[in-house]
């Protein structure tokens, strides 16, 4: 590799990370103030079916029943529905007991996976609106109230509510993960105000059914609806009133199950729809999903490129080899936050360069599975167990 071909690719790379990470979310914020699309909000109360999709949930889904059933909205407008993809357990049981109390179960035999039970489930479900839930998310009681008004708005077709993750343990990966949605956060905000969001929270998103559209099993639901409806002229929303709570995962190799999975199956649903990341079709929506999902997943390969060109110009120049020992600094300080978090120390400030490199390599481990052919879906849910 020549000089001048290092700095190129050394450039180029550099200028890649930081449209990912800075450029990209001033671009999208300023479009958001400078050209916000409004949301006419109104009073409203349509049929709403909760659907509570579970497999094996017997130690949630009683609190998350209960949950549920304490939520502020009329009762003759509000249904409850169970979707138990082939639970081998109690949960089905447990389900039962809830069934005086308007609690219904829809059970899809043979274990067919997470996305395809809920299609078949919307088929059957009665409300206007279907809110998606999983098992172990915690809903305010007023989330109905802060989500249905959007939906008087004839543009708005999904409304996404607010995660918080939680940990009580303060664990390590909980922290890389909480600061990791703090950003994410921002970017929902700024999305939907600029444009449409590209992704839903999926322990709390509403759909009208009328926009439903069954999808194929190995799709990345909660990220694919929001394409569905933008493709059908309609809006993807984000609700900030509309709360819900989820621990996080405590373990470095759960995190990794988790984020291997989720983003394996948003490389399918970009190849699938990769008509929608034409900006010629598709406007500003396409530059959202081409910054913030293909630039995002590339991250890993301008990493690599970054690290390469500085160490060739690092026999040549002071600055670069500064660079270059700046970078191996912090993979060393990352690869130290695991070596501590497997022997289940607290690593303070190196739970970012840890939770970082952990999200990057899940990428990279997840585009392989996708160019091998290996597809998700089934799904397991990733419980700690204590």
């Amino acid at each position: 590799m020549t000089i001048s071909a290092a700095q190129i690719i050394f450039g180029t790379s550099v200028a890649a990370l930081f449209y990912t990470y800075v450029g990209y979310p001033l671009l999208v914020y300023a479009v958001s103030r400078l050209r916000p699309k409004s949301i006419e909000r109104a009073d409203c109360e349509p049929h709403v079916t909760v659907l509570i999709t579970a497999y094996n949930e017997e130690k949630a889904i009683a609190r998350k029943l209960e949950n549920t059933l304490a939520i502020d909205y009329p009762a003759d407008k509000l249904e409850i529905l169970v979707a138990s993809d082939g639970s081998t357990d109690r949960t089905d049981e447990i389900v039962k007991e809830f069934a005086g109390r308007g609690v219904k179960l829809f059970r899809q035999e043979g274990r067919k996976g997470k996305t395809y039970t809920q299609n078949k489930a919307v088929e059957s479900a009665r409300g206007e609106i279907i809110l998606f839930s999983d098992a172990t998310t915690d809903y305010q009681t007023d989330v109905l109230r802060e989500i249905t008004p959007n939906f008087a708005d004839k543009t708005v077709g999904c409304v996404a509510g607010k995660l918080i993750y939680v940990d009580d343990s303060k664990s390590n990966v909980g922290k890389g993960a909480q600061s990791y949605w703090n950003y994410e956060t921002f970017l929902k905000e700024s999305e939907s105000r600029a444009c449409s969001l590209i992704g839903a929270s999926g322990c709390l998103y509403a759909v009208r059914k009328s926009a439903y559209e069954p999808m194929y099993p190995e799709a990345c639901s909660d990220f694919l609806i929001c394409t569905i409806v933008y493709a059908q002229g309609l809006r993807s929303v984000y609700e900030p009133k509309a709360v819900c709570l989820e621990a996080t995962n405590q373990k470095s190799d759960k995190e990794m199950q988790m984020r291997v999975r989720v983003i394996s199956q948003t490389f399918t649903d970009l190849w699938r729809n990769r008509r929608m990341m034409n900006p010629l079709r598709s406007g500003f929506y396409a530059v959202q999903l081409l910054s913030h999902k293909v630039f995002r997943y590339s991250v890993p390969l301008f990493l690599l490129l970054t690290f390469i060109s500085s160490f060739v110009l690092a026999f040549h120049s002071l600055f670069f080899a500064a660079v270059c020992a700046a970078q191996i600094l912090f993979y060393l300080i990352a690869l130290l936050g695991w070596v501590l978090e497997t022997n289940h120390k607290k690593i303070g400030i190196f739970a970012i360069p840890l939770y970082f490199v952990l999200a990057n390599l899940a990428s990279v481990i997840a585009f392989y599975k996708f160019l091998s052919g290996e597809r998700y879906a089934r799904w397991e849910p990733i419980r700690e167990t204590t």
